[in-house]
């Protein structure tokens, strides 16, 4: 006989689950064009950077711009094969992403996006500590006590390995301050 699942166990949700009746949000070939056009563009503003700064040769060797303008112009040209080769494509109709696998996506990304932003003014050990305890509640589904006990654990162990055991500087936040460190 199989043990029932308390309230207190995670609740895993199956990827594959009702994926057939998810709508496409984006197409291969879009997403494909899309990217490509992002790093020609990326290599064009770089490339010019780089040639305004010097990508030329002096007497004693590469200027500043030299090998980075040249990386540029090869990405330039790749991602203008990859260009060519995606809009001659005859996979337009394959599906990139649905809906319900942008919104699994998107619920790592934003937090952690979050986090990065967070970082900023809490300092890296209570943002951690929401991102970790964030996720085990809001992804996870596990009971707040277990959440809460977690983060705590991690930020502390973080904390003891880093700023006691390697004292390497890491960005610090209000409640640190509080406590002198």
């Amino acid at each position: 006989m199989a043990a029932r699942p308390s309230a207190t166990d995670p609740v895993v949700d199956d990827p594959a689950e009702g994926e057939d009746a998810s709508p496409p949000v984006a197409s291969t070939r879009a997403v494909e064009i899309g990217l490509y056009l992002l790093l020609i563009a990326l290599a064009l503003v770089l490339g010019y950077d780089n040639w305004r700064s010097g990508a030329g040769w002096e007497r004693d060797g590469p200027q500043s711009g030299y090998l980075p303008f040249y990386l540029c112009v090869i990405l330039a040209l790749a991602s203008l094969w990859g260009l060519g080769t995606a809009l001659r494509s005859e996979i337009a109709n394959q599906v990139f992403v649905t809906r319900d696998r942008l919104r699994r996506v998107l619920q790592v990304f934003v937090p952690t996006l979050l986090f990065c932003i967070a970082m900023q003014w809490l300092g890296l050990y209570v943002a951690s500590f929401l991102l970790i305890a964030g996720f085990m509640r809001f992804v996870g589904r596990i009971a707040w006590w277990k959440c809460l006990l977690t983060g705590i654990v991690f930020a502390a162990a973080m904390f003891v390995t880093f700023d006691i055991a390697f004292d390497v500087l890491m960005p610090k936040g209000p409640l640190e301050a509080l406590f002198g460190r």
